[in-house]
Order: C-alpha cells, then sequence, then structure tokens
C-alpha cells in the first residue's frame, strides 16, 4: 500500500481549508499503510512454506489494486491495497481484515446519519452538521438524502417485518421493552423487541414493532402475528426477559409450552432498590451466591438463606424475589455452557444501551413515523457484531429433546418433535 509522494501533494484541494484535517488525512493514510502491510507481512510469514519445485516462494507480492477513497469521519483518505500472485497455482490470495473489498466508508459513517437523527439533529439542519463532520468532500450525505434514507429504512423494515420465519427453528428468546422519546407526544414510545438463538447459535432480530408500553395486549399481538403471519409454529424452548407481565401472559397464551426465566440482572436491581443503600451490598453478594450455584439445590439454598435474613427487616425485598422463585431457576434445566447467556437480557441491553442513553439526553429526539425504521437500522448494525452463543455445539441436543439436570446432559430418551404454538 505504498502512494507516490509528489503524485500525493498535486492532489486537487478537498474544499477545506484546514490543515489540522489535512494532516490527520495523512495521517490516517499512513496509519493505514502500515496496518494493511503488517497485515501483508503476516499473510507473507504464515505462507512462506509453501514452495515452487525449484525452491522460491510460491506466493509472493504483485503490486496495488487500483486506488480507492475510504469515506472517514475526516474526510476522504486514499487508499491502495497490495496484491499477491500464488504461483504455484492454488489461488492464495491476501484479503485485509481492515480493508474489505468494496469498502467505501467506515462503519462509523454508516451509522452517522441515524445517530445523528437519534441525537436530536433535525432535518434542515444535516447539511451543516454532516459538513462540519465529514468535510466537503462527503458528497452524497445532504438533507435531501436523509429524507430519502428514511424512507427507504421504512420501506426495508416493512419488508423484514413480514418476512417468512416458517422454516426458522429458535431455541432461546430474549424479550424486552426498549423506551424512547417522542417529539410531539406526551407518551414514550415502547418497542418491543426479541432476539433469537437458531440452532447453529446464531442470534439475530425476531421482531421489532410498535407497543402501548409493554401491555399483554400488545405483545399479543406481535406474538400471534409472528405466528400466523410469519409462520413461526416451532415454540421456543426458552424465553428470556424482565418482571414486566405483559410478554409473560401473552407468552404463555401463543406459545405455552415455551418455558421462562427471568432476567436475574433486573431481579437483582429491584430487590436493592427496596432496601436500604447500606445494606445493598451484603444483599448483593447474597443474591449472587443464588445465580452462580452449580446445582439447583445449592440454589435453593442459597435462596431460602438470602429470604431468612431479610424477611424479617424488608418483606418487601423478599416478596419481589419469592414471587419469581420458579421462574429465575429455570435455567439449571438447561446446558451449563448457556447459563451466563440465559440467565439475563443481556443481548438486548448491550445493543440498545446506547440508544437509550442518547435519546434519554434530548427529549422528544424523533417522532414515532421514524423510530421504527432508525431502530432497524442501528439493531441491525449492532447485530453485525454479534457471536454465535457460547456452547452452541449443545443446541443441537437441545433441538433433539435431550434432557438437561443441572446443566449436564441426562441420560433417556429424545424426541425430534417439536411443540407448535397454541
Amino acid at each position: 500500500m505504498e502512494y507516490d509522494t509528489h503524485e500525493l501533494d498535486t492532489r486537487p484541494a478537498t474544499g477545506v481549508d484546514d490543515p489540522l484535517t489535512e494532516l490527520l488525512r495523512r495521517g490516517a493514510r499512513d496509519l493505514l499503510r502500515q496496518a494493511v502491510e503488517a497485515e501483508l507481512q503476516t499473510f507473507l510469514d504464515d505462507t512462506a512454506g509453501r514452495r515452487l519445485p525449484d525452491g522460491r516462494r510460491a506466493v509472493v507480492r504483485n503490486g496495488h489494486q487500483p486506488e480507492r477513497t475510504l469515506q472517514t469521519g475526516i474526510g476522504e483518505v486514499p487508499v491502495r491495497l497490495p496484491k499477491t500472485r500464488d504461483r504455484s497455482g492454488g489461488g492464495l490470495r491476501f484479503h485485509s481484515g481492515l480493508l474489505p473489498p468494496y469498502l467505501r466508508r467506515t462503519r462509523s459513517i454508516e451509522e452517522l446519519l441515524p445517530w445523528l437523527y437519534l441525537k436530536g439533529i433535525s432535518t434542515g439542519d444535516f447539511a451543516e452538521a454532516l459538513t462540519a463532520l465529514l468535510g466537503d468532500g462527503a458528497a452524497g450525505l445532504s438533507a435531501g438524502t436523509l429524507s430519502r434514507l428514511k424512507q427507504k429504512w421504512r420501506v426495508e423494515y416493512d419488508a423484514w417485518h413480514q418476512r417468512d420465519l416458517s422454516a426458522h427453528r429458535y431455541l432461546y428468546w430474549w424479550a424486552d421493552g426498549v423506551h424512547f422519546n417522542l417529539r410531539g407526544d406526551d407518551t414514550r414510545a415502547c418497542l418491543l423487541v426479541i432476539v433469537g438463538v437458531l440452532s447453529d447459535g446464531t442470534k439475530e432480530f425476531v421482531a421489532i414493532d410498535d407497543g402501548v408500553r409493554e401491555s399483554t395486549q400488545s405483545w399479543y399481538e406481535l406474538l400471534v402475528h409472528l405466528r400466523d403471519r410469519q409462520g413461526l409454529t416451532t415454540v421456543p424452548q426458552l424465553a428470556i426477559g424482565d418482571g414486566a407481565l405483559g410478554f409473560w401472559n401473552a407468552v404463555s397464551q401463543v406459545y405455552p409450552p415455551t418455558r421462562h426465566q427471568r432476567c436475574w440482572v433486573h431481579k437483582t436491581a429491584n430487590v436493592l432498590n427496596k432496601l436500604p443503600k447500606k445494606a445493598q451490598p451484603k444483599a448483593k453478594s447474597a443474591l449472587q451466591a443464588v445465580w452462580m450455584a452449580e446445582t439447583r439445590a445449592d440454589a435453593e439454598c442459597a435462596f431460602d438463606a438470602f429470604v431468612a435474613a431479610y424477611e424479617n427487616k424488608y418483606p418487601k425485598a423478599t416478596d419481589c424475589l419469592i414471587k419469581d422463585r420458579a421462574e429465575l431457576l429455570t435455567f439449571y434445566d438447561f446446558p451449563g455452557a448457556h447459563w451466563q447467556s440465559i440467565r439475563t437480557t443481556n443481548p438486548i441491553e448491550s445493543t440498545f444501551a446506547t440508544v437509550r442513553l442518547r435519546t434519554a439526553k434530548t427529549r422528544g429526539c424523533v417522532s414515532r413515523d421514524t423510530i421504527l425504521g432508525l431502530t432497524f437500522k442501528l439493531g441491525q448494525s449492532a447485530a453485525k457484531r454479534w457471536r454465535r452463543l457460547r456452547g452452541y455445539q449443545w443446541l443441537e441436543k437441545l433441538d433433539q429433546g435431550v434432557t438437561f439436570i443441572d446443566g449436564i446432559e441426562h441420560p433417556g430418551p429424545t424426541t425430534n418433535d417439536q411443540p407448535e404454538a397454541a
């Protein structure tokens, strides 16, 4: 990834008379060159053992690809990737992990428009904001572009919302409601979100829909839509969520065989909120002893110990814990490798944490018409970074009906028949 210095010096001006920005761009170019050269050298070292019959190296450098520009937060940066040649005819080629083929914009730029909108910048102010952030060379990213993109995002969401799910088999669901402030509306939007795990361990969004708070009716309508209009008749084995009754009432009606697991993070916070601050550290450790226990029997003992220690002075805290006792310990009937993932709603919480933070800082930053498309695009972008479920190898056995006791496979008859939704 080498450059002719004289050629760079004679490039046409970018339109931004800012020596510091130009210096940053040159620095970015040099850093990219060094990073890609390091990638290339690693590739060449790994293939050094491949030799031709006469002893020469089979894989060698072979010039550069045509130059292209990469749009970044400091403007356009020119890049030229090195090429390699496999003289043995094996077709082995160098591929950069930093600069994959056809990349034209950094991920931060791809997410810039929805983020700015969630930050509270109106369409009319986008031209000024984009010029300040990206420079005059950021062609195509205008306020008019945003208006067209908003329509496109909503069309993409509508198509996704109607996709066929009849061939999908989700083993686990995480469900939660994500709240946003709305412009010109005294109420808050509540997006009902479900993330599912397929039998190969891949996580994906099952549903993102607008709801009225987290009511049973809103969740029921969403689940019926999944079952009847999108063909999702295979029942998930386990649903993980917080204590909101709306989802649990709805899932019991639409997918009755699905088992319930309460989120320990939400439950811990709810219990601690009913205790004085001075008692919370010790109580938190006692609660941790429950969900960290190796077996259900040990967890039951730790559960009883917590209740005995706090029920006299803080009955509201222990009542909050006791009412979901069975649902808090469901995870013991599933593979131990999955416990870390199925005890909480972290996949949803972590994905929308930044969205929640940004919308909380700006009152009324989005409208009800745009929130679905924006959240869909941000969610899809976040999903690209999701990893497969830890211990996904056990999902196949779970899908086959294998029984697990305290996280360990229990020998016994299995069935491949999956119950269908009611």
